[in-house]
């Protein structure tokens, strides 16, 4: 029986939020989880990609199929295609309905990820040895196959946290929603950590430990995720059924959507498979060098455009609902301004800074990675803003639109990923084509979506606007370049200690001067920040 205490604190978790509340606890909920993510990397970074490269490549590219699965199933391809036909039925009283949804998409979900996962299990050797990782050695592909057999029950387990966290969302309680990433990588955590100097139970020697106790620490994590989704649904009266519900019309409508999502999702990971393939012809350590350049400039898309973009969808989809188009284009003008204005200047920072970002992930920093980090600055931008430019095509149940544009974007993409590495680039040369695909997917993208507005989305109004955050983006990247030549990496900063206070300091001038830019520049978005200002400092007088 719970405690009187335990239920008010899930209570006052579940309450209904505002969009700029939600927006706040989705981006610090990525925070954490972004940290806690550089936590896990430098650990696994300082214990094996100068010590056992082969290792570390073989645990990279044992992720990439479940991750694919998991991608093209589930994702933000249920998310996109589940919550604006659930919204709908709750926004029109039919509950029934509604859970009668919610229980068919959980058990078909399951069941077809669970399917999957057994059959990566099967075909892991064939996978590994043609797909993922051509260039690894014998030990390094024997290893990553064990692996990936391991993390191939995670379609299966984060596809049930998947459509609880979307039931979450759709009713704009976004608490447990936000906890999951972070327990995720908890979990990996207790595997690097724990895990890896084996598990004894009761005195008897389960499992010798090494880096295979890392993929159990991803299963662990996955677990843990599924249970505080969970959590999440107590209080919103849920009525679960084993069973699927085929002439459910919502069930059939989110059957409609879902498979031009799943294929989006699928040919953008289709960029993942070709880059983790090219990069273990690199040599030893390459593979996790991109990869780790990759999951750093995705920190900065989640934590702007992911978070952001979700915090305003089911304000969209429910103007589209009710018919009031031009609320709907007013509410994405805000986010999609709100996008650019900050991850401009984290794009900025992220390019002149990149050495300091990479110490935190290894100690002594990388070049390789460092550089390959500078090549992907530009889809820091162009994926934040992605984000909320395909949502709006999702709040409109258009899923087709964006997965034709996903398919010319990877495709391009994909074509130069190949030739960089014909003409010798090397994992820098991966980076060039993400950065080329992902501004060519949202220049089209905005492009057509302000067509079918009929040319209202942008107006003189926002080009102006756009124009100075420009502005004040140069002036922040000349300022940040310069406090990188006053504070530089020295061969001796070699700990979080050392790098942390300079790293700070870059970072709080270079946002500081942006704040002041935009201001100067009278961008209304900077007003909000300047009277809270204002406020904290002439509150006495």
């Amino acid at each position: 029986m719970k405690s009187p205490k335990f239920k008010s604190i899930v209570a006052l978790a579940q309450a209904r939020l505002s969009i700029k509340a939600s927006a706040v606890i989705l981006a610090s909920s990525t925070l954490v989880s972004a940290l806690l993510g550089i936590f896990r990397d430098r650990l696994l970074n300082s214990y094996y990609l100068d010590t056992y490269p082969t290792g570390i490549d073989a645990y990279t590219a044992a992720f990439t199929i479940p991750d694919f699965m998991f991608f093209i199933l589930t994702s933000g391809a249920l998310a996109v295609s589940f919550i604006p036909v659930f919204n709908q039925r709750l926004v029109t009283g039919n509950k029934k309905s509604a859970w009668e949804l919610s229980s068919s998409v959980l058990n078909l979900m399951a069941l077809v990820t669970l399917i999957a996962s057994i059959l990566i299990m099967i075909f892991a050797d064939p996978l590994v040895r043609y797909v993922v990782g051509p260039g690894l050695d014998e030990p390094g592909t024997i290893l990553a196959i064990n692996m990936m057999r391991v993390i191939a029950i995670n379609p299966f387990l984060m596809s049930i946290s998947t459509v609880l966290s979307s039931i979450q969302q759709a009713v704009g309680r976004f608490v447990f929603y936000a906890l999951a990433p972070a327990v995720y990588n908890i979990g990996i955590l207790v595997g690097i950590v724990w895990f890896t100097n084996g598990i004894n139970i009761f005195g008897v020697q389960i499992f010798d430990g090494g880096i295979m106790g890392v993929a159990l620490g991803v299963v662990f994590g996955a677990v843990l995720q599924v249970i505080i989704s969970l959590i999440g649904l107590i209080g919103l009266g849920v009525d679960y059924e084993f069973k699927i519900y085929w002439k459910n019309h919502g069930f059939r409508s989110v059957l409609a959507l879902l498979p031009a999502r799943s294929l989006d999702q699928g040919i953008d990971y289709v960029n993942t498979i070709v880059n983790t393939n090219l990069s273990s012809r690199m040599g030893a350590g390459a593979m996790r060098s991109f990869q780790q350049a990759t999951s750093l400039h995705q920190m900065p898309v989640n934590l702007i455009g992911v978070a952001i973009s979700t915090a305003f969808f089911p304000k969209m989809t429910e103007k589209i609902g009710e018919g009031k188009n031009e609320e709907f284009l007013a509410t994405f003008r805000v986010a999609l301004r709100t996008i650019i204005w900050i991850s401009l200047p984290v794009a900025a920072i992220a390019y002149f800074a990149r050495g300091y970002v990479v110490s935190f992930i290894k100690n002594g920093g990388d070049p390789l990675i460092a550089s390959v980090l500078g090549t992907l600055v530009l889809a820091i931008f162009a994926r934040s803003v992605f984000h909320i430019a395909s949502r709006g095509f999702y709040a409109r149940q258009d899923t087709k639109t964006p997965f034709i544009v996903s398919i010319v974007a990877v495709g391009l993409s994909t074509i130069l990923a190949v030739l960089f590495t014909i003409w010798g680039f090397g994992p820098e040369g991966l980076g060039y084509a993400q950065s080329i695909g992902a501004v060519l997917e949202i220049i089209i993208l905005l492009g057509l979506l302000n067509r079918i507005s009929r040319h209202r989305l942008f107006d003189k109004s926002f080009w102006r606007g756009i124009t100075r955050m420009l502005i004040a983006t140069a002036i922040t990247g000349a300022v940040c370049y310069s406090m990188t030549k006053f504070f530089p990496l020295r061969s001796t900063d070699i700990s979080l200690l050392s790098i942390l206070p300079k790293f700070v300091l870059i970072t709080g001038v270079s946002t500081v001067t942006y704040i002041i830019s935009g201001y100067f520049l009278d961008l209304p978005e900077v007003q909000p920040i300047v009277q809270k200002i204002k406020k904290l400092l002439f509150r006495n007088v």
